[in-house]
C-alpha cells in the first residue's frame, strides 16, 4: 500500500461524490500514479463504509473483467470485484431514468444466490455449485465515473468496478438443472440483436467466477456469507444505452427480462 488513510478517505469521498452527483472526474491514477491494487481496494471499501454509515444496504457482490481474453489484453491475471447497493436495483419490465447515470452501458450476466458460506483460499467450482441455491438471469448497468471513459483498472477498482445498477428477472433454476457453460444469451436493443454469448465466456464457467471471488476475498480475511447475491460477470460485451432505448435479453432455460431507459 502506498497511500495513507487520510488520502484513501479523501479519494473515497471524491470518487463517491462523482457517482452520487453524476459528475465526471479524471482517473485518480493521474494524480497518484504509484497507487497499487491494495490502495484501489482500500478506496472501494472506504466508499462502501461511507454508504453503510448513511444507511445504504449492501445488496450483493459483483465480479468484473471475467473474460480471459480481456484479462490478457489488459495485462492482469485475475478479475476484479465490487459491491452492489440496494438503490442500484432497477425494475424488470419497468422504466429506468437514464439521467441517473453518466454514460451507462449494459451487459448480460448470470447471477446466483448462495445458501452456504464460501471460504478461500482453495475454493473451487465444486464447492461453489454445492453452495448455490438458485441461478438467476440478470443485467448489470455499468457507469464509469471517469471523464471520456478514460481509465485504468486500479482507478476502476477504486470506483467500485463501475457498478451503477442491475436488473433481475426471468425465472430461477437450480444449478443442477442447468448447463451453465453452454447457457446461451441473446441481447436485443430496440428489437435488434446486438450481443450473443454463453456462460463459458465467464472464466469458462460462471461458478469459477464465484470461486475466484471467494479466494480473492480470503486474501483480505473475508468470506462470502450464505444468502449472498452475486453477479458473476459479463457474458456479453457492454452495450451503450441512452434514453429511449429498449433492452430485452433472452436466456436459455431462464426466460427473458426487459426494461426501457427514459
Amino acid at each position: 500500500m502506498t497511500l495513507d488513510q487520510a488520502t484513501i478517505d479523501k479519494l473515497a469521498e471524491h470518487v463517491e461524490d462523482a457517482e452520487l452527483n453524476r459528475q465526471e472526474i479524471v482517473k485518480i491514477t493521474d494524480d497518484y500514479p504509484d497507487m497499487d491494487w491494495e490502495d484501489a481496494y482500500a478506496i472501494q471499501y472506504a466508499i462502501r463504509a461511507r454508504k453503510e454509515a448513511r444507511g445504504t444496504r449492501i445488496a450483493g457482490l459483483k465480479m468484473g473483467l471475467t473474460s480471459r481474453a480481456k484479462m490478457k489484453q489488459m495485462g492482469v491475471e485475475q478479475p476484479v470485484y465490487g459491491f452492489l447497493t440496494d438503490y442500484g436495483a432497477c425494475p424488470e419490465g419497468g422504466e429506468i431514468d437514464a439521467s441517473r447515470f453518466i454514460h451507462p452501458r449494459v451487459e448480460a450476466e448470470v447471477a446466483v444466490v448462495t445458501n452456504k458460506t464460501l471460504r478461500g483460499p482453495g475454493c473451487h467450482i465444486g464447492a461453489v455449485l454445492a453452495a448455490i441455491d438458485i441461478v438467476l438471469p440478470a443485467v448489470e448497468i455499468i457507469d464509469s465515473r471517469y471523464k471520456d471513459f478514460r481509465f485504468d483498472l486500479k482507478s476502476v477498482v477504486a470506483d467500485n468496478t463501475s457498478a451503477a445498477g442491475y436488473v433481475v428477472g426471468g425465472r430461477s433454476a437450480r444449478p443442477i438443472d442447468l448447463d451453465l457453460p453452454t447457457l446461451g444469451v441473446v441481447m436485443e436493443k430496440n428489437g435488434e440483436i446486438v450481443e450473443l454469448g454463453a456462460g463459458a465466456a465467464v472464466l469458462g464457467h460462471p461458478a469459477a467466477s464465484v470461486a475466484m471471488l471467494a479466494n480473492m476475498m480470503a486474501a483480505r480475511g473475508e468470506e462470502i456469507p450464505a444468502g449472498t447475491f452475486i453477479m458473476t460477470g459479463g457474458i456479453t460485451a457492454a452495450v451503450g444505452v441512452a434514453a429511449g432505448d429498449n433492452i430485452n435479453v433472452r436466456y436459455q432455460d431462464l426466460g427473458s427480462l426487459g426494461f426501457r431507459f427514459v
